[in-house]
């Protein structure tokens, strides 16, 4: 046991990992950010599309979410990666057009998590919306408001209002979800920890790295997201 010990080299692992590991923290984040905006614009335009598009479009809708909600995000990420660029080319081939479309690993990997987390959202966002009370849209439409400019300015203000704790936590789960990213070929963290293992061999200390980066970005913010769960409690009572 303590010759075992003794040969761990975390000293000697993080000088040449830790730098690795924070450049790609950075790509995290940016990814992170993207397919959170991404997927909450998303997650707005199906909620929006179940409650008040024409019938034949919701369900076009519901069966996307189907699709989204019964396959694993990674099966998605590799399948818009691999699968969606020699879609497209065959598409443009039965048109005679020839390309040679491709998707970078990166616009992959965010595509993949907005779409999968959007479709998640939507259902939270869905909820906030029909949470508030439909006395206010008619009053809205009462004083003149069309009813684009009442769902902008009156209803999605207050839904989000009531949602943001769940969206927050769904941002937590994306920032660690971005490790599916490495399967499509994204030099995050995962992927930089496994290419140092298979050059030292120093496993236990490069996955010990690893466990111990993606703590210190979901712990903080996900503290973050109770914090503001607390305060939005807080002026709901006053």
């Amino acid at each position: 046991m303590n010759t075992t010990l003794a040969s761990l080299h975390f000293a000697q692992a993080a000088e040449y990992l830790v730098p690795s590991l924070v450049h790609g923290a950075g790509l995290v984040l940016q990814t992170t950010l993207a397919g959170f905006f991404l997927a909450t614009l998303a997650g707005v335009l199906i909620a929006v599309g179940r409650l008040f598009a024409w019938r034949p479009f919701r369900v076009m809708l519901y069966g996307f979410l189907e699709i989204i909600r019964g396959t694993p995000l990674l099966v998605q990420l590799v399948y818009i990666y691999y699968v969606v660029p020699l879609l497209l080319n065959l598409l443009a081939g039965m048109f005679g057009y020839k390309t040679d479309v491709q998707i970078s690993p990166m616009a992959a990997g965010i595509a993949g998590l907005a779409i999968n987390y959007g479709c998640y959202m939507s259902e939270v966002i869905r909820g906030g919306i029909l949470s508030i009370d439909r006395g206010q849209t008619e009053a809205s439409l009462c004083l003149g408001f069309g009813r684009f400019e009442t769902l902008v300015r009156i209803i999605l203000p207050q839904a989000f209002k009531s949602i943001v704790p769940a969206l927050g936590n769904y941002l937590v789960m994306m920032i660690k979800d971005t490790s599916l990213l490495a399967y499509v070929a994204v030099n995050e963290l995962l992927l930089r920890t496994q290419t140092f293992a298979s050059q030292t061999f120093f496993t236990i200390e490069a996955y010990t790295y690893l466990a111990l980066a993606y703590l210190i970005l979901s712990v903080p913010l996900s503290h973050c997201v109770k914090l503001v769960e607390y305060k939005l409690s807080n002026s709901e009572r006053q």
